[in-house]
C-alpha cells in the first residue's frame, strides 16, 4: 500500500499596484510561495508573459523540480549499487510549446548531469543508472512529457 506524503505550501500575490486586474498591465504576476521553515520563494511569470525576470517562475520551476529528483534518486541508486559519487552538477533545459489562444504545454526537459565518481567505480553501471532514476523519481513519474538524459561520467584519477 502506498504511504501518503502531503506538501503544504502559501501562495500570496503581491502584484496589485492598486487596482486590481482592471486591465491586463494594471497588475505584475510577483507573488511569493512559503513553507514552514524554508525562505520565501519570489515568483512571477516568465517574462514572455509579462513577469519579472528577476524571480522565478513556474516553468523553471518545474524543470528545477525534475532535476533535483534526478539527482537524489540518482544518489541513492548509487548507494544501492556501490558506486561512490564525489560530485554532481546539472544544466536542465525544457521546452515549453506555447499554443494559440494562450494555452500551453512541456514538449520535453532534458537533464545534462555531470557526474564524477570515485577511480574504481564502474562507469557503465554508473551511467545506466541514469535510466532507472525514471523508475522512481516521484516527480519525473508524475508528468506527461518525456524526460531525457544527457549524462556525462568523470573519474576521479588516483
Amino acid at each position: 500500500m502506498a504511504t501518503p506524503h502531503r506538501y503544504e505550501l502559501g501562495l500570496r500575490w503581491t502584484g496589485n499596484r492598486g487596482v486590481g486586474t482592471r486591465t491586463f498591465r494594471a497588475f505584475t504576476r510577483d507573488h511569493d510561495v512559503t513553507a514552514a521553515g524554508v525562505p520565501t520563494l519570489l515568483g512571477s511569470a516568465d517574462p514572455a508573459f509579462r513577469g519579472d525576470p528577476s524571480r522565478w517562475n513556474p516553468e523553471q520551476l518545474l524543470v528545477a523540480s525534475l532535476a533535483q529528483c534526478h539527482l537524489l534518486t540518482y544518489l541513492w541508486l548509487a548507494v544501492q549499487e556501490r558506486v561512490v559519487v564525489l560530485a554532481y552538477e546539472d544544466t536542465p533545459t525544457g521546452t515549453m510549446l506555447a499554443e494559440p489562444g494562450g494555452s500551453g504545454r512541456f514538449a520535453e526537459v532534458t537533464l545534462h548531469p555531470a557526474v564524477t565518481i570515485a577511480d574504481g567505480a564502474d562507469v557503465e553501471r554508473a551511467e545506466a543508472l541514469h535510466g532507472r532514476v525514471g523508475d522512481y523519481c516521484f516527480i519525473a513519474r508524475s508528468v506527461n512529457f518525456p524526460v531525457h538524459h544527457d549524462p556525462t561520467t568523470l573519474v576521479t584519477p588516483r
